[in-house]
């Protein structure tokens, strides 16, 4: 979902494209890793309850392909999907990861509604990082031009780079949304409640970091 401009979360000089921290020193290796610890200790339990769920796919015991298209524009509000259920029920994991840079390939793997998500699979961790949580009505265009993620995940890539770690990124598209923003993003909000993705603005805080140009 498009918002406004965000704290730097790793460096202030990070959107000019100069090194994250220009001026300062690099973020030790030691201080990198307790953040990613931090992390993973809160969203660990979210994947293994993802992957140990009976069924298979996205949304495990529940049929795909139609968890909101069959609802009819009369259906109570009451009656309609839960957003926090089904932000419970999301395995990351099993939507088909993509290189960050998919907007340039010539036809778009993807459009219209989705939401999409931004993972690390750092080698040196035993779980994945959920860093992002995003909701788009275009998912052939969001990522197109600026967008704040793309300034801290460049940022982020070099720190983890100078700490001598290496990134997994990648980014991955649920397309069984609502095709209405206001579903949609409430299910996004779900989501970045559940996981605290410390990419999005509602969890920013939470995850103050050594490498956070503001101050909490």
């Amino acid at each position: 979902m498009a918002a406004g401009r965000q704290g730097e979360l790793f460096a202030a000089g990070a959107e000019s494209g100069s090194s994250p921290g220009a001026g300062a020193l690099p973020l030790r290796q030691h201080e990198l890793l307790a953040w990613q610890i931090r992390l993973a200790e809160v969203q660990q339990p979210h994947f293994e309850a993802a992957g140990s769920a009976s069924g298979a796919g996205p949304f495990p015991g529940l049929e795909q392909g139609n968890l909101f298209s069959r609802q009819p524009a009369s259906q109570p509000a009451s009656q309609a999907p839960d957003p926090a259920a089904l932000a419970a029920r999301l395995n990351p994991l099993a939507f088909t990861p993509q290189s960050l840079q998919f907007w340039r390939w010539p036809q778009p793997p993807q459009a219209g509604a989705a939401l999409y998500l931004v993972i690390d699979q750092p080698p040196h961790l035993e779980t994945p990082l959920l860093l992002y949580v995003g909701e788009t009505g275009r998912a052939d265009l969001r990522w197109k031009g600026e967008h704040d993620c793309k300034t801290y995940l460049a940022a982020y890539a070099e720190a983890v780079l100078q700490a001598g770690f290496t990134t997994r990124l990648s980014i991955r598209f649920c397309c069984d949304v609502p095709a209405a923003a206001r579903p949609r993003r409430a299910l996004e909000q779900a989501l970045i409640r559940q996981w605290l993705p410390p990419f999005n603005k509602e969890a920013r805080q939470r995850w103050a970091t050594p490498f956070t140009a503001d101050p909490a």
